[in-house]
């Protein structure tokens, strides 16, 4: 089985800073993309940033600048450094990884249990 466990949220004030973690465990073979998402109430979940294995990143354009994704492929670990964080970020965020748990196996996508992240104004 593949686990993915997430953890760095919390409460932070209008221009708080959070760090968020997502570690992965199990059978992993191979870790193509490492992914947050996040979703606010009545909201559909969206992409925030992404980390592809050659090392490109991206993000979606109402956090670039302000938040930063990174990976520790040795460790099998995301992070999502937040900085000047805003109410309008106030949300679960979720890690998502597409992975392969053998060779043999096609690559897939997993989901962590989510972590709420709440800035107060």
């Amino acid at each position: 089985q593949v686990q993915l466990v997430e953890s760095g949220g919390g409460l932070v004030q209008t221009g708080g800073s959070l760090r968020l973690s997502c570690a992965a465990s199990g059978m992993i073979d191979r870790i193509s993309t490492m992914n947050w998402y996040r979703q606010a109430p009545g909201n559909q979940r969206e992409l925030v940033a992404g980390s592809f294995s050659t090392g490109e990143t991206n993000y979606a354009d109402s956090v670039r600048g302000r938040y930063t994704i990174s990976r520790d492929n040795a460790k099998k670990i995301v992070y999502l450094q937040m900085n000047s964080l805003r109410p309008e970020d106030t949300a679960v965020y979720y890690c998502n990884v597409r992975l392969r748990r053998r060779v043999i196996e096609k690559f897939k996508d997993y989901w962590g249990q989510g972590t709420q992240v709440t800035v107060s104004s």
